[in-house]
């Protein structure tokens, strides 16, 4: 629910060009391959082989691989020209990167977007209370990072730093508290 929630504050539409970061198993592919139509190009980018692997399988078996072209790389170096991505998706990625580096990779990201360009967040939030399941994330990540490799972040704040303008932002609670944000890049 909470990377629909995403999905729908991106509204892809027919002819976009959109770029997924950390797109997983490749399901908000599908969608977002859907939605900009046979007009439109989604791009992707995973640093996992076998999520690139899964990914693949299930565009394939949907019919929809030409739409989509899947990268394995970093998301703090992508591989598309500047200003050529009309929107971005990222859902529960963004905080596997340590908080010194969110700039730079925020930063990298603005780059790839037009004038306009959308990035919509799903992320783990810091907001919305810290309560004693938060806390134990925070540790668990802090004390052994091969076990939980995120922790909650400031989603809105780290973007607004970056220079993105919010245009919306909510939270929404799983079993900890997740921030869903769409900022724009201004020209």
């Amino acid at each position: 629910p909470m990377r629909e929630k995403g999905l729908e504050l991106l509204a892809a539409a027919p002819g976009e060009t959109l770029l997924e970061v950390g797109f997983g198993t490749g399901h908000c592919l599908l969608e977002l391959a859907r939605k900009v139509g046979p007009s439109g190009k989604v791009l992707g980018v995973d640093i996992s082989e076998n999520m690139l692997a899964e990914a693949e399988k299930l565009l394939t078996g949907e019919g929809l691989a030409s739409r989509v072209d899947l990268q394995c790389g970093d998301a703090q170096h992508l591989p598309y020209d500047s200003e050529s991505i009309d929107g971005m998706f990222t859902s529960f990625t963004l905080e596997l990167f340590d908080t010194p580096d969110l700039p730079e990779v925020l930063a990298e990201w603005r780059r790839v977007l037009k004038p306009g360009g959308r990035l919509a967040v799903v992320a783990v939030s810091k907001e919305g209370g810290q309560g004693v399941v938060v806390k134990a994330f925070e540790w668990t990540h802090k004390h052994f990072p091969n076990l939980m490799d995120c922790r909650p972040i400031y989603t809105r704040k780290a973007l607004e730093q970056s220079g993105f303008q919010i245009r919306d932002a909510k939270i929404d609670h799983m079993w900890v508290p997740v921030e869903i944000v769409l900022g724009i890049k201004e020209s």
